[in-house]
């Protein structure tokens, strides 16, 4: 299975999940400090809520997450093959996951990513300590 992902930055991670959560009829899948992600049933959407980092209200970051590895790297070739820059990561850790991804980004710069989760993991990261590479530039999760 996969479903369109949705980043967005909050102000305010407590009166967003407490939205969202009426929204979608539905409680977080995960919920951490300064995070909290949704896995909605309907309409197929992991929807991420991240604090601190940046305007709320505003895109962190567009992602499509798959089900295997291999869907990743059939992703990262389909893209490239079509002349896309991509920017692939492996078995690193952001969004308190373990996850293989690719990024590409739109004309005016919204990052995408394509991933899947390998593992949970306890601690909030971003890629590599440096923030995770978009296809344009720094991305952090």
């Amino acid at each position: 299975m996969s479903r369109v992902q949705l980043a967005l930055n909050v102000s305010d991670l407590d009166a967003a999940v407490d939205f969202y959560s009426k929204l979608f009829a539905t409680e977080p899948a995960k919920l951490r400090p300064g995070y909290a992600n949704f896995a909605v049933a309907d309409p197929p959407l992991k929807l991420v809520l991240i604090a601190g980092e940046g305007a709320g209200a505003t895109l962190n970051h567009l992602g499509v997450e798959v089900a295997t590895p291999a869907e990743v790297v059939e992703a990262r070739d389909r893209l490239a093959g079509e002349g896309l820059p991509t920017a692939s990561e492996e078995a690193v850790d952001c969004c308190y996951a373990t996850q293989d991804k690719v990024w590409v980004d739109d004309p005016d710069g919204a990052p995408w990513e394509v991933y899947t989760v390998l593992a949970d993991v306890e601690v909030m990261s971003c890629g590599t300590g440096e923030g995770a590479q978009s296809a344009g530039g720094a991305h952090c999760c």
